[in-house]
């Protein structure tokens, strides 16, 4: 591959040792040799044979995926977050994804299965469908079974292993009271995150929020190495005075995947999770992140 990244547009002939499976590569100006392996030994691909199906418009399932991949695990040792939940049924479908630190939830009622099933695709798998999920707004076909899923549109089948594990209870830790609501714009929220974590710990990205008023206040500080920074900005919050500390890197990733030019933060207390919307909902679409709080120093 990379000897081909670097070669311009022209013929190419291979010719192929069957004895030795060794592979030669001519070029107009040069020959190149290489060992290759027996095509035998290739993994067998899996065969679908009893399968569910359902059909998802590329759209779709394209922005499902950047909107929860970046809250997925990469702990193994708790495989059912290194994936994105899908749960289809008929009130719509579902994705979900969480690291037990971020949780993010994308529900599509327009988007409807006649069977109730649930599987979780693993990270790897769903960055290769991502960057070959077409722009034109085609059906991708989704087979599963209890062990694989198979993604098909146009001339392309991605087959992969599903993750073998049961996904946590993410309804349990999303508030039924979703608390003040703090309205700012997105960019000028996320450019201050981004200078304010520049002088935060380096371990905890700990950045503290607090709202008085109209008026919220972002800090963060590293004691090891005396740096500190803070900058007010204005906002509307109509709510009692809280002050909480958040993991700043995190939130930029969440306003990252918002498109709206403004976000709706709802704040309730120092110990309990924010909760992270876009200030438009879009028609059939409902986006929901949390954020679990840091733990204040003293």
């Amino acid at each position: 591959m990379d000897t081909l990244k670097t070669l311009p547009e022209q013929p190419l002939t291979f010719t192929i040792e069957e004895e030795t499976n060794a592979v030669e590569i001519t070029s107009e100006n040069g020959k190149y040799k290489l060992s290759g392996e027996n095509g035998e030994d290739f993994p067998k691909i899996p065969e679908a044979g009893e399968v569910s199906s359902t059909q998802l418009s590329a759209n779709i399932l394209g922005k499902a995926i950047n909107k929860t991949l970046f809250a997925t695990s990469n702990d193994e040792l708790r495989p059912a977050m290194t994936g994105v939940y899908f749960q289809f049924d008929e009130e719509g479908m579902t994705f979900v994804a969480t690291d037990a630190h971020k949780l993010v939830k994308f529900h599509r009622s327009d988007a409807k299965s006649d069977q109730a099933s649930s599987f979780i695709v693993p990270k790897k798998a769903l960055n290769l469908l991502k960057s070959a999920l077409p722009n034109d707004d085609v059906n991708v076909s989704i087979s599963y079974n209890s062990s694989n899923a198979f993604f098909s549109f146009d001339s392309i089948q991605l087959i992969c292993r599903l993750v073998d594990a049961k996904f946590p209870d993410y309804n349990a830790v999303i508030p039924d009271e979703m608390g003040y609501s703090l309205k700012i714009g997105r960019d000028e929220l996320q450019n201050s995150l981004r200078r304010i974590s520049i002088f935060s710990n380096q371990t905890t990205h700990q950045a503290i929020l607090k709202v008085s008023g109209s008026d919220l206040q972002i800090s963060a500080q590293d004691i090891d190495f005396a740096n500190e920074a803070q900058e007010r900005l204005r906002c509307n919050y109509d709510g009692e005075d809280v002050e909480i500390g958040f993991n700043a890197k995190f939130l930029i990733e969440m306003l990252t995947a918002l498109e709206t030019d403004e976000t709706d933060f709802r704040l309730s207390g120092p110990t309990k999770a924010g909760i992270v919307l876009p200030s438009e909902q879009e028609e059939n679409e409902n986006l929901l992140m949390l954020i679990m709080p840091v733990m204040l120093n003293s």
